[in-house]
């Protein structure tokens, strides 16, 4: 057996390859590292990447609070700080959406092999609780990727609406504008509290499929 540092030499000279998934899992299954193990890391991951975007979005949140409560000061400060926290919540979205279509590469491969591997199953008895397994996984995925693409939804117009509020600041650094951006406040406590609604549901399932994939 490959000790743990010879695995992973593997693994780091198999990442450089041209984007080709199926060269990849080839390369894992080698070190004993299956497709069901990808997908349960990168479930863990986008699952993570989740929580991770809730605190930042909130931190946007209260960073936006901040600023409509401005009772003088560096209001250019205040400026940089919005624009920071924008281009953090930018970030933390690109995460999640990349780490969800990693799942949704693994999965095709795990399920295609899947698929195969019934086929070859001699007893009719083990082949259809076999299959009866593999649709029930798919039927938990499907519910899983369409919790998190909803979550992933609901971050475009938190993102969209500290934009604007951010270019908005920038043009008009005074305290004229600061009262104009009050108005703004109540749909993106709105939007940011239908996030974490979504979001919580997803990182809830995200574990339920995890322990599924693991028993």
């Amino acid at each position: 057996m490959f000790k743990f540092s010879q695995k992973l030499c593997v693994i780091i000279s198999f990442i450089t390859l041209s984007g080709c998934s199926s060269a990849y899992y080839s390369a894992m299954e080698k070190v004993g590292i299956h497709k069901r193990d990808i997908m349960v890391d990168r479930v863990v991951d986008a699952k993570e990447s989740q929580q991770d975007a809730q605190e930042q979005f909130k931190s946007a949140l209260a960073e936006m609070t901040a600023l409509i409560n401005f009772d003088g000061g560096d209001l250019e400060e205040q400026y940089n700080v919005i624009q920071e926290q924008y281009e953090d919540s930018k970030d933390a979205a690109e995460r999640v959406s990349s780490r969800i279509e990693k799942i949704e590469d693994v999965s095709d491969a795990l399920f295609e092999e899947w698929e195969d591997e019934i086929d070859e199953i001699s007893s009719s008895s083990l082949k259809r609780q076999s299959a009866t397994k593999l649709r029930e996984t798919q039927r938990r995925y499907q519910s899983l990727i369409k919790s998190m693409r909803k979550a992933e939804s609901k971050m475009a117009p938190v993102l969209s609406a500290l934009k604007d509020n951010s270019l908005f600041l920038k043009h008009n650094l005074n305290a004229k504008a600061v009262g104009a951006l009050q108005g703004e406040m109540v749909s993106i406590k709105r939007d940011v509290s239908a996030l974490i609604k979504e979001m919580n549901s997803a990182i809830e399932q995200s574990q339920k499929f995890i322990d599924m994939l693991e028993k």
